[in-house]
């Protein structure tokens, strides 16, 4: 499914929601302290030329970069940031321009956690079950969760991208999560649009009638919208090297 930017006008929540999600403490999305780790802190912008020697559309030559990176630095997790102008997004349909906008979507709106096909992922928080759904395309989620939270009233969401399809028998719409309950597993290569394994994580704060999909990825002109629409998620996960 390719996905399209929201409608102009759309009534979203101010900054009330940043302040809220810095007052959330020990938010965790899977089963490792990300301050106690060894991390990777992955560049996936055109500023870093390792890129240039693989061709990331070959998902096996794209796995064996990330993992190589995490061997030689006897890390078990890879951060993907949030707010970077990639070229990753350059082989897939997916990201392609929106007819009459002119710009392919390359601009991160979530962070990604590089981990082994099988990490469990928790819910950050209370919430309940939006919605779900696999998202098949190459480039694409592939299965795909959502869950729908309230902070002092504030309602909004995350998503959790890249699963494995079990993930999606698991829970049903409506169903009550708490916080650090397992929610799914990380998918491997076949099942989670054909990227090294990875969980893609967002939080949103209007989905604009979505289920199931929301851009992960904006053009550089909508920038500003979607980063206000689609906030920092170390907010939540206080990673401090990502501070």
């Amino acid at each position: 499914m390719i996905r399209r930017p929201l409608e102009k006008g759309m009534n979203v929540n101010e900054h009330r929601l940043e302040s809220a999600l810095k007052e959330i403490k020990n938010a965790k999305i899977i089963p490792y302290d990300l301050n106690r780790e060894n991390l990777v802190t992955f560049d996936f912008s055109r500023n870093n030329p390792e890129l240039q020697k693989i061709d990331v559309s070959d998902t096996a030559a794209f796995s064996r970069y990330i993992f190589q990176k995490l061997r030689e630095q006897n890390a078990r997790v890879g951060i993907g940031r949030y707010d970077e102008n990639r070229t990753i997004y350059d082989n897939s349909a997916v990201f392609d321009a929106v007819p009459d906008q002119g710009q392919r979507r390359t601009l991160h709106l979530g962070l990604d956690l590089w981990v082994v096909s099988g990490t469990p992922v928790l819910a950050v928080l209370d919430g309940t079950v939006h919605s779900l759904q696999d998202n098949k395309a190459f480039g694409d989620y592939g299965p795909t969760i959502i869950l729908e939270h309230m902070l002092e009233g504030i309602i909004f969401f995350t998503l959790y991208g890249h699963l494995n399809r079990n993930s999606l028998t698991n829970l049903q719409k409506g169903q009550i999560v708490k916080a650090g309950q397992e929610i799914a597993r990380v998918g491997d290569v076949h099942e989670n649009g054909q990227w090294p394994p990875h969980l893609h994580f967002e939080i949103i704060k209007d989905l604009g009638g979505m289920r199931g999909d929301f851009p992960g990825v904006c053009a550089i002109n909508d920038r500003e919208k979607y980063l206000d629409l689609c906030p920092d998620p170390n907010l939540l996960l206080g990673i401090k090297i990502l501070e």
